[in-house]
C-alpha cells in the first residue's frame, strides 16, 4: 500500500447517503446471531469492524473516499490479537465516523509473506494512504491516530456516520456497554465544532488558546497545523498550483504550495520529497522557509508514519 494507489473509480452510496458496505461481510465471530440463539439486549454492541478478503481491498480503498478506513492485516500471534482488539475498541468508540477493515493473514499465507510484518495497519482517506503503523505503536498513540483520522476526514467534508457493520460481545460485567467515545478537552471540542462548520479562523483560535494554556499540548499543535493547511489550500486551483510549481522551481512559496496540495491529497511522499529536494539545492532564507514548512508537514502526517521517518533522514543528509 503506497501513495501510488489509484484514485477511486466509483463511489457506491446507499439510499441514505451512507457508504454501501453490503458486499463486505462481517467475520463469523462478529456477525450478529440470528434465531433462538440471539443474545439478550445489552449482551452485544454495535461494531464498525468488518472482515474483508484481499480481493476486496480496492473496494475498501474506494470507500475511503466517503469515510476514513483503517485496513488491518493481522495474524494469529498475541501482538495481532492485542492490536486488533485495541483498534476495534477505538473505532467503535467513534460510533460510525470510521471503519476498520480486517484481513486475516493466517488465512492468506501469500499476504503474510508480502507484508513486511504482521500486524500492520494502513489508514486511508480519500482513496489514498495517509499513514501506516504496527504493534510497536502504544495504545494511547493509536487512540490519537484514530482521532486525527476522524478530524482529517471532517476537515475534508466527510461528516456522515456509517451504520453498524457487525456486533461484538459486550466486555466486562453483564450489561456493560461499549466504550464511550473519548471526550475532547473543551477548546479541542470548540475547534472541532468550528471545523465542522467550516470556520477555520475560529478553529485556529481555539487551538491557539489551548496551546497558550498548555504549551506541551501536542494534539493542539497538530490540530493547529492541520487547520493552517486547510486555510492555505481552501479554494486553491490544484492544476494551476502544480503548473506554477513546475514553471518556478526556484520559488520557495511555489514549491510549498505544491507540497501542501500533495499532503492534502494524500501524496505524502511526493510532498515531503519536493521540499527536501528544494533544500538540497537552495540556501539562505528560502532554504530555512522550506525546512520550517517541512517540519510542520511532519507534524500533520505524524511522527509514527514511516514516510516521515524516511524524509527526516533525507532532510538530515540535505542539511549536513
Amino acid at each position: 500500500m503506497t501513495d501510488s494507489a489509484q484514485e477511486p473509480q466509483s463511489r457506491r452510496v446507499d439510499t441514505r447517503g451512507a457508504v454501501d458496505l453490503s458486499a463486505l461481510a462481517p467475520s463469523p465471530a462478529q456477525a450478529a446471531p440470528q434465531g433462538a440463539g440471539a443474545p439478550p439486549a445489552g449482551s452485544s454492541a454495535d461494531s464498525w469492524a468488518v472482515a474483508v478478503q484481499p480481493q476486496q481491498l480496492q473496494q475498501v480503498v474506494e470507500l475511503s473516499s466517503q469515510a476514513p478506513v483503517i485496513v488491518l492485516i493481522f495474524g494469529a500471534d498475541a501482538a495481532s490479537a492485542t492490536m486488533k482488539t485495541t483498534l476495534e475498541d477505538l473505532v467503535d468508540a467513534q460510533q460510525g465516523r470510521i471503519l476498520l477493515a480486517e484481513i486475516d493473514a493466517s488465512a492468506h499465507p501469500e499476504l503474510a509473506q508480502s507484508a513486511d510484518q504482521v500486524p500492520v495497519a494502513t489508514a486511508f482517506i480519500g482513496g489514498r494512504p495517509v499513514g501506516e503503523f504496527d504493534s510497536s505503536v502504544p495504545s494511547e498513540q493509536l487512540g490519537q491516530l484514530v482521532t486525527q483520522m476522524v478530524q482529517m476526514a471532517t476537515q475534508n467534508g466527510m461528516t456522515q456516520k456509517l451504520p453498524p457493520q457487525s456486533t461484538r460481545a459486550a466486555q466486562g460485567a453483564e450489561g456493560s456497554e461499549a466504550p464511550a467515545e473519548p471526550e475532547l478537552p473543551p477548546l479541542h471540542q470548540e475547534a472541532q465544532d468550528a471545523l465542522e462548520a467550516g470556520d477555520y479562523a475560529k478553529a485556529a483560535a481555539a487551538y491557539e488558546r489551548a496551546i497558550k494554556e498548555k504549551p506541551d499540548d501536542e494534539d493542539a499543535k497538530i490540530g493547529l497545523a492541520q487547520v493552517k493547511l486547510l486555510r492555505r489550500t481552501a479554494g486553491v486551483d490544484i492544476a494551476q498550483t502544480r503548473q506554477l510549481g513546475a514553471d518556478q522551481p526556484d520559488d520557495v512559496q511555489a514549491q510549498i504550495a505544491v507540497a501542501d496540495v500533495d499532503i492534502l491529497g494524500g501524496h505524502v511522499e511526493d510532498g515531503l520529497s519536493r521540499l527536501v529536494r528544494f533544500i538540497q539545492t537552495h540556501f539562505g532564507e528560502d532554504r530555512e522557509a522550506a525546512r520550517a514548512h517541512l517540519v510542520e508537514l511532519y507534524s500533520i502526517v505524524g511522527d509514527s508514519d514511516p514516510r516521515v521517518s524516511s524524509s527526516r533522514k533525507q532532510l538530515a543528509r540535505a542539511l549536513f
